[in-house]
């Protein structure tokens, strides 16, 4: 989402738009997948996961726990009310106000693994103004929510779009990179893994939140339910998504 001050955000919950809104996935299969994190997520037959450097934001991301709930909650406790959308929901924190929607849920990945790592100093993200959002070093938890509740407010689809990096070809993705239309309305969801077989081709797995803010969730593959939740990385100009269609050019990385 790209957002205002927290003070008038309730003006402007458009940049989230819900796109594809009558479409409803056809997989089934999750339902009966029992994960305990993102890399336990099943490869087809004939891939493997991409290396990933120890320690990095793609590494991190791969082992990420995932909630037994695969409900999806809103901040305030509520039920979702499109619960075909996701895969899996990570077991990450959503926050009790209406701010950790779209791209600030890759703001908070970003955000939590520079923190797990106490890299503190690395943590910054840029507003539309140009203005940076620092994390003070030797944060403790409530001032860490405190700054993200900040970048939130400040923050959203348009900004980070400004502070990624456009990828190349599609057929690069790698964990951590983020598929992002910046702007009125915009949406963000991030590359949670990655995976390869020996004729070169790129599956990848994509996570999201949404508006209302809501748990982050792996979401499925709604125009292939047999490769599903994973992603095809090829030729096609566009990337149809439970709630969201991206084109392959929007592809972007840290």
């Amino acid at each position: 989402m790209n957002h205002k001050p927290i003070a008038i955000l309730s003006f402007i919950f458009i940049s989230c738009k819900f796109e594809n809104s009558d479409y409803q996935p056809q997989n089934k299969i999750a339902d009966s997948v029992k994960i305990n994190s993102v890399s336990d997520i099943p490869l087809p037959a004939g891939f493997k996961r991409v290396e990933t450097v120890k320690d990095s934001f793609g590494s991190w991301l791969r082992n990420i726990s995932l909630k037994k709930d695969k409900q999806v909650y809103l901040y305030n406790g509520r039920l979702k009310k499109n619960q075909s959308a996701q895969f899996a929901v990570l077991d990450i924190p959503v926050g009790k106000k209406d701010l950790q929607q779209c791209a600030d849920a890759v703001i908070r990945l970003r955000a939590e693994y520079f923190y797990s790592y106490k890299r503190f100093s690395e943590i910054k993200f840029t507003d539309n103004a140009g203005t940076d959002y620092l994390l003070t070093d030797k944060a403790n938890r409530t001032k860490f929510e405190d700054y993200l509740e900040r970048v939130f407010g400040w923050c959203g689809s348009a900004s980070l779009e400004k502070q990624l990096k456009p990828v190349d070809t599609i057929s690069q993705v790698l964990p951590s990179d983020v598929f992002i239309r910046g702007g009125f309305p915009g949406h963000a969801m991030i590359v949670m893994d990655a995976a390869v077989n020996n004729k070169g081709e790129k599956i990848f797995l994509l996570a999201q939140s949404y508006m209302p803010a809501q748990d982050i969730h792996i979401v499925k593959n709604p125009m292939d339910s047999k490769l599903s939740p994973w992603y095809k990385a090829d030729d096609a100009n566009e990337i149809f998504t439970p709630e969201w269609k991206f084109y392959k050019n929007q592809l972007r990385r840290w």
